[in-house]
C-alpha cells in the first residue's frame, strides 16, 4: 500500500527521512520512509521522532520497535520514552513499528528481538527520544510565550510557564513542535528523579488482551483472504513422489491444491475446509536421507564422540595434570532432549502479494531477516515488502527463524494461490514441523583437592550447532565452536583455577533453532547439577560450596545469599521434602533458585515452592521482572518434568500436548520473587529464569532420595 504524496510544510520530514536523516542533526531518529509519509498526512497526529507521535487529542503514540510476545515490551519501552517525556501516562498508547533502518537493534544491526535484549538495548535511546520531543514542546511553548524556555516546565503532558502562569497541553503544541529542528544533544534524568521506571505499572496491552480487541496473526482477516494448511513431509528432507488429491479437491470450500517447496498446500475458504481437505490427500513420500534417524542411536553416538577431544571452547590451566594429582575425581554424565517451542499462539502468517507490492501480516521476532527473505522469494526489492508486527501468542525464539521458514512458505503459498492467503499451522504441525532446542549430551570430570575442594574441571558438550549454515555462522563460529553452544559452560562463573571446555557439533537432518534461554537452557542444567555432586562428593554443603567459588564475584554471591536466605537454607523441612539449589550467570543477569520438592507415589516428583533472587540491574518495571521470573519458572519446570521431542525412523513421535503436556494449574508450586536493587544499566530478565530451574529440582530430589537425575525429563522411573 502506497503512502499518499505530501507537499507544502510538511516536506520536510519527507525528504529528512529520504536522505536517512543527513538533513538533521545526529541525535534525531529520522522517520521511516513509507511512515514518515502517512504520518506527515495525518494533521491530527504529529511525529516528533520515529518513535514518538503526539495528537491534537492528546494521545502520545510510541511506536514499539521489538516485538511484544508477552514479555510487557509495549509498557516497558513507553515507560522509558515517558520518563523523560513527562507526557500524562493515561494518554499514552503503542504502536508495532514498520520495518525500517531507524528501528534496528542498537547493537545486533536489524530490526528484531530476542536474546533478552530489549531493555539493555533500548535503556538510553528510548529516554533520548522522549526527552528530545519534551525539549521541542517546550521550545515550541516558550516560541509562542516569548519566553526563555528555561523558564518552563513540562508535567503531565503539559508545559507550564509558572512565572506567568501560562499552560499549553502537548497535544496543542505538537504541531508547532515538529517544525523545529530537534536538538543536537539532550540530558536525561539522574536515577534518583525517576517516577516511573523502577514502580510496579500496570501494562498497557492488558485491557485489548482482556476485551478481545487486541490483534494476534491469527485473527488477521483481509478482503479477499483464503486460508491454506501445508501438509509437510513426516520425515525432515523428504520430497513428493506420487500425490492424488482427487478426495480433497471435493471437500465443499477447497479451492485448490498446490505443491511447494516446503510440502502440499491445500487452499480453501477458512481453516476447516483447508484440513479437511489436507486430511484426504493420498501422497506418497520419498522420505530421505533421513528416514532412519532415532534419538536413541543419536543418544547413543553422543556418548562415544563425548569420550574424544572435541574443539576447544576454554581452557585455562592444567585441567589434565590437576585431574591426575587429584585426591578424589568424578565422573557424570547428563542427556536433556529436543525441545519443541510449543507457543500458545502457533505459527501463522498472511500474505497479500501483487505484481508490485507484498503485504505481510504475521506476529514475528525477525522483521529485517524475514522481509530479505520474503523480498527475495516475492522477486521484489525488499523496500517493496511491507510487514505489519501483530501481538504474539508466544516466541520463545521460534518466531526469529534464521531461514524465516514460516514466512517464506507463506509467500510461496500466496505465489500459487494468486490471491491474499492466511497460511495456519495446526498444534501437530507445530510440534513436528521442526526447528527445536538441540539435543544435548554433557560429560564431566572433576578432582578434588584433599580439602574436598574443586581443583580441575572438564566438560564435553555434544550437539547440534544452531549457527551452523546460518546468516550468523561467520560472526558465532569461531575455531569450529559455536559460542550458543558452550555459553554457561566455557565461562563457568565459579573460581576454579584448571578449567577446559570443548565441543563437538555433529551434523544431523534435524532442524535446530534458539529456544527461551538458548545454550544456557542445558548448561544450566548440568552444570548446576554436577556441580552439586562435586560438593556431596568433597563433604560440602552445596550452598557453602558455591559461596567459596563465588569469592571474585560479588553480584552472583549476593543473588545466591538471598535466595538461600529467603529459602531458609539449612532449615529443617517437612518429612520427604528436599531441598534444592542453583546459580546461573545468562544474558548479563544472575539468578539463584531455591526448590523445595518431594516424590509422590509411583515416583511423581512434585515441586511445593521455588524461591528466586534476581539481579538484572536497574529493573523498568518490576512486576515484569517477577512475571518473567515466574514465567520462566514455569517455563522451566515444564522442560524439566514434561517435555520431550524423540524421533523414531525419522518420524517425530509427538503431536499434541496429550504426548507434549504442559505444566497444569495444580502442579505449579508457589514462587516467590527477590529483585536485587541495583543502578547498574537494566540487563535480560526474559529468559535468565529458566536455567537454573532444572538443576534446583534435580538437587531438590536428591537431598529427599539419594538418587542423581542426570537425563530430562524426569521419569517417574527415575525417582519410583
Amino acid at each position: 500500500m502506497s503512502a499518499p504524496a505530501i507537499v507544502g510544510r510538511r516536506e520536510f520530514i519527507r525528504v529528512g527521512a529520504a536522505v536517512g536523516g543527513g538533513l538533521l542533526v545526529s541525535l534525531y531518529a529520522p522517520l521511516p520512509g513509507g511512515a514518515s509519509e502517512a504520518w506527515a498526512a495525518d494533521e491530527k497526529n504529529f511525529p516528533l521522532n520515529a518513535f514518538v507521535r503526539i495528537g491534537t487529542d492528546e494521545t502520545v503514540t510510541v511506536i514499539a520497535a521489538h516485538s511484544e510476545m508477552g514479555q510487557g515490551v509495549y509498557t516497558s519501552l513507553p515507560m522509558l520514552l515517558n520518563e523523560e517525556l513527562e507526557a500524562d501516562w493515561s494518554r499514552i498508547r503503542v504502536e508495532s513499528a514498520p520495518v525500517d533502518k531507524v528501528y534496528n537493534h542498537p547493537v545486533f544491526g536489524m530490526q528484531m528481538t530476542g536474546g533478552s535484549t530489549t531493555s539493555p538495548a533500548e535503556w538510553e535511546r528510548y529516554r533520548k527520544m522522549g526527552a528530545m520531543a519534551r525539549t521541542m514542546l517546550m521550545q515550541a511553548a516558550a516560541k509562542q510565550w516569548n519566553v526563555d524556555v528555561s523558564s518552563c516546565r513540562a508535567e503531565k503532558g503539559v508545559v507550564i510557564h509558572a512565572a506567568s502562569g501560562r499552560r499549553a497541553t502537548y497535544g496543542s503544541l505538537a504541531n508547532a513542535a515538529a517544525q523545529l529542528t530537534p536538538p543536537a544533544e539532550v540530558s536525561l534524568k539522574p536515577a534518583k528523579s525517576f517516577t516511573l521506571i523502577g514502580k510496579p505499572t500496570r501494562r498497557l496491552d492488558t485491557p485489548s488482551k482482556t476485551n478481545g480487541s487486541a490483534q494476534f496473526g491469527l485473527d488477521v482477516s483481509v478482503p479477499g483472504m483464503l486460508t491454506a494448511v501445508v501438509l509437510r513431509p513426516p520425515v525432515f528432507g523428504g520430497k513428493v513422489t506420487k500425490l492424488d488429491a482427487t478426495e480433497a479437491l471435493k471437500v465443499p470450500g477447497v479451492k485448490a491444491v498446490e505443491q511447494v517447496p516446503s510440502g502440499i498446500a491445500v487452499i480453501a475458504q477458512g481453516f476447516w475446509p483447508a484440513k479437511l481437505g489436507r486430511d484426504k490427500l493420498v501422497v506418497t513420500w520419498d522420505p530421505g536421507p533421513n528416514a532412519g534417524l532415532s534419538t536413541n542411536q543419536m543418544l547413543a553416538d553422543f556418548r562415544e564422540l563425548a569420550k574424544t577431544p572435541g574443539n576447544i571452547a576454554k581452557k585455562t590451566g592444567d585441567p589434565a595434570g590437576a585431574l591426575k594429582s587429584a585426591a578424589k575425581t568424578i565422573t557424570a554424565e547428563y542427556d536433556v532432549p529436543y525441545l519443541a517451542h510449543a507457543m500458545m499462539e502457533p505459527l501463522n502468517c498472511v500474505v497479500d502479494l501483487r505484481a508490485d507490492s507484498c503485504e505481510i501480516w504475521t506476529g514475528t521476532q525477525f522483521q529485517t531477516v524475514d522481509r530479505a527473505s520474503a523480498a527475495k522469494v516475492a522477486g521484489l526489492p525488499p523496500e517493496k515488502v511491507q510487514i505489519h508486527t501483530t501481538l504474539l501468542g508466544g516466541g520463545f525464539g521460534r518466531r526469529a527463524n534464521p531461514a524465516s521458514d514460516f514466512v517464506v512458505e507463506a509467500v510461496q503459498v500466496a505465489k500459487v494461490a494468486k490471491a491474499p492467503v492466511k497460511v495456519v499451522w495446526t498444534r501437530e504441525d507445530d510440534l513436528r514441523g521442526g526447528w527445536y532446542r538441540p539435543m544435548w549430551h554433557d560429560r564431566f570430570e572433576a578432582g578434588l583437592d584433599s580439602s574436598g575442594n574443586p581443583v580441575a574441571w572438564t566438560h564435553t558438550i555434544v550437539g547440534q550447532s544452531i549457527m551452523q549454515g546460518t546468516l550468523f555462522e561467520g560472526m558465532m563460529i569461531k575455531d569450529g565452536v559455536d559460542g550458543t553452544s558452550v555459553e554457561g559452560a566455557a565461562d563457568l562463573i565459579y573460581g576454579v583455577p584448571n578449567l577446559q571446555v570443548d565441543l563437538h557439533s555433529p551434523k544431523i537432518g534435524v532442524p535446530v533453532q534458539w529456544w527461551r534461554s538458548v545454550g544456557h537452557s542445558h548448561t544450566g542444567f548440568s552444570v548446576e547439577a554436577f556441580l552439586d555432586e562435586v560438593a556431596h562428593a568433597g563433604g560440602k554443603d552445596p550452598y557453602e560450596l558455591r559461596r567459596a567459588l563465588l569469592a571474585s564475584q560479588p553480584r552472583m554471591l549476593a543473588v545466591l545469599d538471598l535466595a538461600a536466605h529467603k529459602a531458609n537454607w539449612g532449615a529443617t523441612l517437612a518429612a520427604g521434602v528436599g531441598r534444592g539449589i542453583a546459580a546461573h550467570f545468562s544474558f548479563d543477569s544472575y539468578v539463584a533458585q531455591v526448590i523445595e520438592a518431594s516424590v509422590e507415589k509411583g515416583g511423581v516428583a512434585r515441586v511445593h515452592r521455588v524461591v528466586c533472587a534476581v539481579d538484572c540491574g536497574q529493573t523498568i518495571n518490576p512486576d515484569t521482572v517477577i512475571a518473567q521470573m515466574e514465567g520462566g519458572i514455569i517455563f522451566g519446570l515444564t522442560a524439566a518434568l514434561k517435555n520431550e521431542i524423540t524421533l523414531k525412523d525419522g518420524k517425530v513421535v509427538q503431536s499434541n500436548f496429550h504426548d507434549y503436556q504442559m505444566l497444569r494449574i495444580y502442579e505449579a508450586p508457589k514462587i516467590e520473587v527477590y529483585i536485587v536493587p541495583s543502578s547498574a544499566n537494566p540487563t535480560g530478565v526474559g529468559e535468565p529464569g529458566v536455567p537454573p530451574v532444572a538443576p534446583a529440582l534435580v538437587n531438590a530430589l536428591f537431598a529427599v532420595t539419594g538418587k542423581r537425575i542426570r537425563r530430562l525429563p524426569i521419569r517417574p522411573s527415575d525417582l519410583a
